[in-house]
């Protein structure tokens, strides 16, 4: 019974992977000989394909998304560096304060019943 959703799976992923083939063969058929204008800064329009133009937006959309994860995990791991030195530091200063402690001359209970 295993073997038959193995089976499954795979040529559920196959059937996906040609659909999307194929729909990236189509796309490009379709929209490379189009041309359009399109502004990104202060200078006159630029005429490009929308093949190219959509190819630069997912690469950018691909590169933002990489760079912003980034940003965030470090700013998790900034975050996280600076709890652990405040923990370290007050627990430096609870095993110095114990080490002082220890240090101190005790006085001798005295009885109170002479």
């Amino acid at each position: 019974m295993n073997e038959i959703w193995l089976s499954v799976k795979a040529w559920t992923q196959r059937l996906f992977l040609a659909a999307v083939v194929v729909y990236a063969g189509l796309f490009f058929y379709h929209n490379n000989g189009e041309t359009i204008k399109f502004w990104y800064w202060f200078k006159p329009e630029h005429e490009s394909t929308v093949f190219m133009l959509t190819t630069l937006a997912f690469f950018a959309g691909v590169v933002f998304t990489v760079i912003a994860s980034t940003a965030l995990k470090t700013i998790k791991q900034i975050k996280d560096l600076r709890s652990r030195g405040r923990q370290e530091k007050m627990e430096r200063e609870i095993s110095d304060m114990k080490a002082k402690a220890a240090m101190l001359q005790t006085r001798p209970v005295e009885n109170e019943t002479k």
